[in-house]
């Protein structure tokens, strides 16, 4: 066995529980987990992209759905930092779920958040090559710059830099992860700030595109027209509050490792949920909810509403926003990559997958294997999905909603479960080991079996569809069910996992 190999029979615990796998410990505090949290999220790149859309289901009512899909993340994070607090682990859903409900349920929410990252991993580098290319444009005053990113084989060659890029820097471990989101975080949420100043001056002096003032019918979500566009609203909700588990992945590199992630977990959703509350009020107020002109619900206005606000609002200092967008998609893309490296790491770790990528590097004590296996997966579903067809790359995106619903609902339920035995023994037990992963699970597998049977309309997403089925679900379906294929594969070649005698159930 080599010196990478990270997993040994020494390495086991004789109870068959979790155990360590050689990652370099004590690298991470609450602030830098934070704002490792805050860059996996992306506000920056998250608000343009999901601003439009969802004034365009639920109008002035945008503060009160974001307030709405915030509360199933919370109760979910609760749920999640009572699991850390009791078994610190690298593999997060799918420790967790194979210790309350065993090997097999285990290995589909480790499989849910695998696939969930390595399609986002995809789609943010793509994003950051957008604006990377509309940055060169801005730059140089060039637009024919920014056309650049259609050229298909440029646009790919690009991407697979913008990748690798990323791989070697969480290949080389937390501090040099840390060190590079610090800097790119304080860029964003800097550029932010800015932008909803600016915004709130431009209402203030009169100047705003259609200065609407703020009311307090905006906070109620039951003033939405339909429980069809508010369903919708709390979709779109959901996704862009997802990413903020990536601090309990981290949690054997923390120090404190049994209170430090669950703490940031919570944290990085409270800081956001501020962020996107602040940003979304000064844009409806500057800009209000009108389908023409500047208006957030044109929809020519919808694919990065900050592209074209930018400018009204922040005048020449435009360009600092398509930076911070391209650092926001950057600094998430690099940061995506801890928490399927990780996930890929323990399950190697605990007999789940190969041996190989159980492997850690000698050197940065990182997942050496992991790491550009996730790389490679990644760049592999960009490049066949964008050559056969963009329609495909932006399903697949949409159907990420079934996904984080699918593994986030089975880690809070996993909770429920595992401590089911001391629910009812105080308080705080029954509230954050019972009662909120409750809800926050149910909620979210609920969101789940409703955005499947939506999908299923060829109307949804891009309007593509195979035989009549849409293109949304088939995907989304599609990668669970080959999630299901290579966890027989591994039954096969790897039965020790999957006869529990590995990680034992319960405490």
């Amino acid at each position: 066995m080599t010196t990478e190999h990270a997993t040994s029979a020494a390495s086991q615990t004789d109870h068959k529980g979790i155990s360590a796998k050689g990652l370099k410990a004590g690298t991470v505090g609450l602030i830098g987990a934070v704002v490792i949290g805050v860059s996996c999220i992306a506000p920056a790149y998250t608000l343009t992209a999901a601003l439009g859309p969802t004034v365009s289901e639920v109008g002035v009512h945008l503060p009160a759905i974001f307030l709405v899909g915030f509360i199933p993340m919370l109760l979910v994070a609760f749920g999640y930092r009572e699991l850390n607090n009791a078994m610190p682990d690298a593999g997060t859903s799918f420790t967790w779920a194979s210790r309350a409900f065993g090997p097999w349920i285990g290995w589909m929410g480790g499989w849910g958040l695998i696939a969930a990252t390595i399609i986002v991993l995809s789609n943010l580098a793509a994003v950051a090559v957008d604006f990377f290319y509309l940055m060169l444009a801005q730059l140089f005053s060039n637009p024919e710059l920014g056309e650049l990113s259609k050229n298909l084989p440029l646009n790919i060659a690009t991407t697979l830099v913008f990748i690798a890029l990323a791989c070697w820097i969480s290949y080389r471990g937390m501090e040099t992860t840390k060190g590079v989101q610090y800097v790119l975080v304080a860029f964003q949420l800097l550029v932010l700030g800015w932008f909803a100043v600016a915004a709130f001056s431009h209402v203030a002096n009169g100047s705003a595109f259609d200065a609407t003032a703020i009311s307090p019918d905006w906070f109620n979500p039951f003033a939405v027209d339909s429980f069809s566009s508010f369903a919708a609203g709390v979709s779109l909700s959901i996704f862009i509050y997802w990413g903020w588990d990536v601090t309990l992945t981290m949690n054997e590199e923390t120090r404190n490792p049994e209170k430090t992630p669950g703490r940031a977990a919570t944290v990085t959703v409270l800081v956001i949920v501020i962020i996107y509350m602040t940003v979304a009020l000064s844009t409806l107020a500057f800009a209000g909810t009108g389908d023409t002109g500047l208006g957030a619900g044109n929809p020519d206005n919808q694919g990065s509403i900050f592209a074209v606000l930018a400018g009204p609002v922040m005048g020449p200092f435009a360009i600092l926003m398509s930076l911070a967008i391209l650092s926001s998609s950057a600094a998430s893309l690099q940061s995506t990559f801890v928490s399927p490296a990780r996930t890929l790491l323990s399950m190697g770790h605990y007999k789940a997958l190969p041996a190989k990528f159980g492997r850690i590097s000698p050197t940065y004590k990182s997942p050496s294997y992991a790491t550009i296996a996730a790389a490679i997966a990644a760049a592999a579903f960009y490049v066949i999905t964008r050559t056969t067809s963009e329609n495909a790359l932006w399903d697949t995106i949409t159907a990420l909603g079934m996904m984080i619903c699918f593994y986030y609902g089975i880690t809070a339920l996993a909770c429920v479960w595992f401590f089911r035995a001391q629910a009812f023994s105080g308080a705080h037990a029954f509230f954050f080991k019972f009662l909120a992963p409750l809800l926050g699970g149910v909620i979210l597998l609920v969101m789940f079996f409703k955005t499947a049977y939506d999908s299923m309309d060829p109307a949804y997403g891009s309007g593509s569809s195979v035989a009549g089925v849409g293109l949304v679900f088939i995907l989304g379906m599609g990668v669970i069910l080959l999630g299901v294929v290579l966890m027989l594969v591994m039954a096969k070649l790897r039965p020790e996992f999957f006869k529990g005698q590995v990680l034992a159930r319960g405490i």
